[in-house]
């Protein structure tokens, strides 16, 4: 499978424009290269499953997969992977195959079945999960990874996550936390929406806070603080799914994922996804001039016209008005509140165009507007509809501080 991927050079990406140059890179080591000192003993002469895809790579680029298929102190017996499939390629549902190099099977978490099943962990003595998160409660890496603990504490199989950084920081929480009822594949557990942890830590939380109960092993980074982004380390920049690309995308994620709820575009298909949004009956100026005039703390919008790709969701083939976010200021930037001022303004600018999506979050999940189900929250769409977003807003402040306190405890770093 992976002699037919995207090459390692197309992935690593560097992130341009971002660092601080005041700010010498630190030097990070990745759980996956700590396992070079020392194999942990809940490993040694196990058969494991790994849960990886090609963001699973130790500093030098050489995937996990390779480094545990090369060892003779354990026995690597099976691969999961997430959406979008091991090689990261695939949009929509993904079959289960086989991994060309090592022969070893490869089991989809994104398809008809979101966890291991019984027949998939038949000869699996211990669970491994190295796949590099955005930081975002919506995105479904860690909801694979959640998942996989739950089946893990059933069967009192270990589960081992090597721990990879947070690439937008681990200091900055925003958003609300997910209500209850509005459970879903963008939405696991109650937590906020931009959470500021690693995998591992965030697998500490899940264990803990919401009684997984898994026998549960971190092999902690070293040499990465809070306080670092992405560009901050000498890490190389690898695209965390097909439609983030850049580092500039994933800064925007946390909030522009909820253009996903809308028939705004979220710029999927064109060469700025997740940085900017449009269709082609948006007054885009108008809208940019209203957002600038807010004076939102560290974004400006400006009115552009991009080109979406024939293969696109929404808009194929088409070029549309757009109103792009760039970021001045990163610490001060909030996507999250951003974003929802935004589509209010869409909404009231445009009353008669502007839609809510109608759909699921997964074939599991109950129907709703996907918007409902991308915030986690049955009254985000009411607020904007009523206006009284600004009210709800300073409960998410509060929301975010209250999730701050929760975290506490499973902090590595």
């Amino acid at each position: 499978m992976r002699r037919s991927c995207t090459s390692l050079a197309a992935l690593l990406i560097p992130a341009l424009a971002t660092a601080s140059p005041a700010i010498a890179q630190a030097h990070v080591r990745l759980g996956v290269d700590r396992l070079a000192d020392s194999l942990p003993k809940v490993l040694s002469g196990k058969r494991v499953g790994l849960i990886t895809n090609y963001t699973g790579r130790d500093r030098a680029g050489t995937p996990t997969i390779d480094l545990l298929a090369a060892r003779k102190d354990m026995k690597l017996v099976v691969l999961f992977g997430p959406e979008h499939g091991l090689r990261g390629l695939a949009s929509g549902s993904v079959d289960d195959s086989k991994d060309e190099k090592t022969g070893l099977p490869v089991y989809s978490l994104f398809g008809e079945t979101e966890k291991p099943t019984d027949a998939m962990l038949e000869n699996v003595d211990v669970l491994v999960f190295d796949i590099q998160d955005v930081g975002v409660r919506q995105y479904t890496y860690l909801s694979t990874m959640g998942l996989a603990m739950q089946v893990a504490a059933q069967k009192k199989i270990p589960i081992v996550v090597l721990d990879r950084p947070n690439p937008i920081g681990g200091v900055i929480v925003e958003g609300n936390i997910r209500e209850p009822g509005m459970e879903s594949f963008v939405g696991l557990y109650p937590i906020a929406s931009r959470h500021g942890l690693t995998a591992g830590e965030l697998a500490q939380l899940y264990n803990k806070e919401f009684g997984i109960g898994a026998d549960l092993h971190v092999v902690p980074l070293e040499g990465w603080r809070r306080t670092l982004w992405s560009d901050q380390t000498d890490l190389p920049w690898i695209k965390p799914s097909p439609n983030l690309p850049t580092f500039a995308g994933v800064i925007n994620y946390p909030g522009t994922v909820c253009f996903e709820g809308t028939n705004l575009s979220e710029g999927r298909g064109s060469d700025n996804p997740f940085e900017q949004t449009g269709a082609p009956w948006l007054r885009a100026q108008e809208v940019a001039d209203s957002m600038n005039a807010r004076h939102l703390p560290g974004v400006r919008f400006s009115a552009v016209d991009f080109a979406v790709l024939a293969t696109a969701r929404k808009y194929p083939g088409q070029t549309i008005h757009g109103v792009r976010m760039t970021v001045a200021d990163r610490e001060s930037y909030r996507p999250v509140a951003t974003t929802m001022r935004l589509i209010e303004v869409i909404r009231r600018l445009h009353p008669n165009d502007f839609q809510w999506r109608h759909s699921t979050a997964s074939p599991n999940a109950p129907e709703r507007y996907y918007f409902d189900t991308l915030t986690g929250s049955k009254r985000t769409r009411a607020a904007i509809e009523n206006g009284t977003l600004e009210t709800l807003l300073a409960e998410w402040d509060r929301d975010a501080q209250r999730f701050r306190e929760m975290r506490k405890p499973y902090l590595l770093y």
